[in-house]
């Protein structure tokens, strides 16, 4: 007896190091990267860095090209993201309540497992079936089709679609049985109880959720090399055209730099890159706060 309390505080002890060791590491991590980033790009980090030579509202209205900064792939990457999570998201959260409350059964073990291949699919292969997909409609349908910001968006769509389906399903799933019958204790319909009990109780789940998948699509580089990027595209004018985005940016400018200043373009719009998910990051916190209020 003795000897098993002796294993057991051991176990416990070594849990809590193992713990504490992952928990210091990934802090760690995160200000090295920071600061390298800083010290390589901070200074770097002005209006030239948007805007370049050009004047500053025509160029934000578009009037006026930019052609040495980074305010067309910075306003491509906020399109392309908020486009691929409003065709994604009806879609994850539909799927993710189905296989928490409906789904039974052999049917949900069918879904399970095409959502497990689906979220396996490297981005390449995402771009490729867009490409392959523009190559079909121009021999079949549409014999001027093209790759454009609507195909990048919507293969951005499919790529995040298992991370919004998932973390719908578990944030619904793990709710305490006495918060889900609730609703039909005072009853409320399925319908009802679903709306004003479970989902904004699991809301910080899926909230968290759809940031984890906004990020994905703001970092994601070979689907949109393959379904419409470019470099020096300007704004978009529409879901028809090509247009730019940080992370092509990020990696045109790295591989091509003809001197310190690019490299330290490449290392400011990386920063710019990561304040921009991290405000997506805040932005769900704020209304998370507000759905619990």
């Amino acid at each position: 007896m003795l000897r098993l309390k002796k294993d057991i505080r051991f176990s416990e002890y070594f849990l809590t190091c193992f713990s504490w060791t992952g928990v210091i590491y990934l802090f760690l991590s995160l200000i090295f990267l920071g600061w390298f980033l800083l010290s390589r790009g901070g200074t770097g980090i002005n209006l030239k860095l948007f805007f370049g030579d050009a004047p500053i509202w025509p160029a934000i209205t578009g009037r006026f090209p930019v052609w040495n900064g980074i305010w067309p792939p910075f306003v491509g990457t906020l399109i392309l993201v908020f486009m691929a999570t409003a065709i994604s998201l009806p879609l994850g959260l539909g799927c993710g309540i189905y296989l928490a409350l409906f789904a039974r059964g052999r049917w949900k073990s069918y879904f399970n497992f095409s959502l497990d291949l689906l979220a396996g699919i490297p981005s390449i292969v995402m771009g490729l079936f867009g490409f392959a997909l523009i190559l079909f409609l121009r021999k079949t349908l549409l014999p001027g089709a093209n790759t454009c910001l609507f195909l990048a968006s919507f293969c951005l769509a499919l790529l995040i679609l298992p991370y919004l389906i998932r973390t719908t399903q578990n944030a619904i799933a793990s709710l305490p049985v006495e918060q889900k019958l609730i609703g039909p204790s005072l009853g409320l319909n399925c319908w009802q109880n679903l709306i004003y009990i479970l989902l904004p109780q699991a809301s910080k789940g899926i909230l968290s959720g759809i940031i984890l998948a906004m990020g994905r699509a703001a970092e994601d580089t070979a689907v949109i090399l393959m379904t419409g990027v470019v470099a020096n595209a300007g704004l978009p004018q529409g879901l028809w055209d090509k247009f730019e985005a940080l992370p092509f940016y990020i990696y045109y400018i790295s591989a091509e730099f003809r001197g310190p200043e690019d490299l330290q373009r490449g290392f400011a719009s990386c920063l710019i890159l990561l304040v921009l998910t991290s405000t997506l990051f805040v932005l769900a916190h704020v209304l998370q706060k507000w759905i619990n209020k």
